[in-house]
């Protein structure tokens, strides 16, 4: 049970406070609710810029790693499609420094036109290096706008294309950062080895002073179900034809999600999956064949992706995927085998909740998501799935009217 108080500031910004005196570290874990569905659909990847921009200094710190690693400290960030999130992390008794840091870069960056080239330089050479030059790279590319027609799911964190950030100016970048990095736009977990008086006290000091922002948050168009298969050739210079299979799947909260989940570990996740046993080791049609969610918080995809062997044809390896899938749909798996994905769910939460940085960052995510108390519910949630839902949701939800699919071919 991970145990927590929460409280807002008048700010808006919300602080939530984890006790745990089994560790002399702290961490800081600083949620905004900005992604990149919140973005421009013309100025795309700005949030996974801003995710670089933010180590860049700020109004009063010129160096943020510099001042964090003379504490001790270490940091880092993600992006994602609904949120950006930076984490610290701090012996207990240098904690302030965090506060500091995670403050002031709260309170303005140091906008200045060489931070910003050095930082689109970055993101730039990227989004050639893991999207553009290497092989498969740009499957999320393609798969995204196919499968999602007028949701803001439909581009990749890194944005649309190389020009939307190579376009971005001081001004744009300004007014993407007031509006959004606001201390009501955020949830500020504060985990580790510091009382929840001290917390008070620091956040006060540090956070409290930074003015509520008007933020704008444009509503975000809902996508209208699919209704027709849609599908996709493209042609490239890789080693292997690959397949992908994008159905899609309830958002994070909707009462499916865990079914999903554990029907994806049942497809296609590790060697014991029934994809691996019967079309990559038994009929040996596919050198690699995995099965995944993509987890966001709005309705999201159920993915099958596969790199189909020397030989084999499309209409030959797509035909077994949907043979496996009309067993699943028409015969219940057993208790052993939910078990089986079931124990592996819950040993690996019991694991990642041993880490304060890991719990932290749970109990900003569970807000963002407006349930923190997914927190200590998440593992019910996967032990109350049983074989009956699982082949209902596949029945309703594998099926080709359903389905966004990409046939990626090597040239050669």
């Amino acid at each position: 049970m991970i145990q927590y108080q929460k409280f807002t500031l008048e700010n808006g910004l919300t602080v939530i406070h984890h006790f745990d005196d089994a560790t002399q570290i702290c961490a800081l874990n600083l949620l905004y609710r900005v992604g990149s569905r919140n973005e421009d659909p013309n100025k795309t990847g700005f949030a996974h810029l801003f995710e670089h921009l933010m180590f860049g200094g700020s109004k009063h710190v010129k160096e943020f790693d510099t001042e964090l690693q003379d504490a001790g400290g270490e940091s880092n960030a993600f992006t994602s499609n609904d949120i950006t999130n930076y984490y610290v992390t701090l012996p207990a008794n240098n904690i302030e420094t965090g506060f500091w840091l995670d403050s002031d870069r709260m309170l303005s960056l140091d906008f200045n036109q060489k931070s910003l080239d050095v930082q689109k330089n970055v993101v730039i050479e990227e989004f050639k290096e893991r999207y553009l030059n290497q092989p498969y790279g740009d499957i999320w590319l393609k798969i995204l706008p196919l499968a999602y027609q007028k949701h803001p799911y439909n581009w990749a964190t890194i944005g649309k294309e190389i020009g939307h950030i190579e376009a971005a100016d001081l001004e744009q970048v300004k007014e993407f950062f007031f509006n959004f990095y606001a201390p009501n736009n955020a949830v500020l977990v504060v985990a580790g080895n510091v009382s929840l008086e001290e917390t008070k006290r620091l956040v006060d000091k540090w956070f409290a002073p930074i003015e509520k922002r008007n933020t704008i948050i444009v509503p975000l168009a809902n996508e209208p179900k699919q209704t027709e298969a849609r599908k996709e050739h493209v042609y490239n210079d890789v080693p292997l034809d690959l397949i992908v299979k994008a159905y899609h799947m309830g958002g994070r909260l909707d009462s499916d999600y865990y079914a999903c989940d554990l029907l994806s570990d049942i497809l296609g996740s590790g060697k014991s999956a029934r994809f691996f046993n019967r079309l990559v080791k038994e009929k040996r049609l596919f050198s690699e064949l995995d099965t995944y969610i993509s987890g966001d918080a709005d309705p999201g995809l159920f993915l099958i992706e596969g790199k189909l062997m020397k030989g084999i044809d499309f209409e030959t390896a797509e035909a077994a995927i949907l043979e496996e899938i009309e067993f699943l749909k028409n015969n219940l798996i057993s208790q052993n085998e939910l078990s089986k994905v079931i124990n592996k769910t819950e040993t690996n939460i019991c694991f990642g909740d041993m880490n304060v940085l890991n719990r932290a960052m749970k109990l900003a995510f569970a807000e963002f998501l407006g349930d923190i108390e997914l927190v200590n519910t998440e593992i019910d949630h996967y032990l109350a799935v049983n074989p009956e839902t699982l082949q209902e949701v596949a029945k309703n939800m594998l099926i080709e009217e359903n389905c966004s699919t990409l046939y990626y071919h090597a040239k050669s």
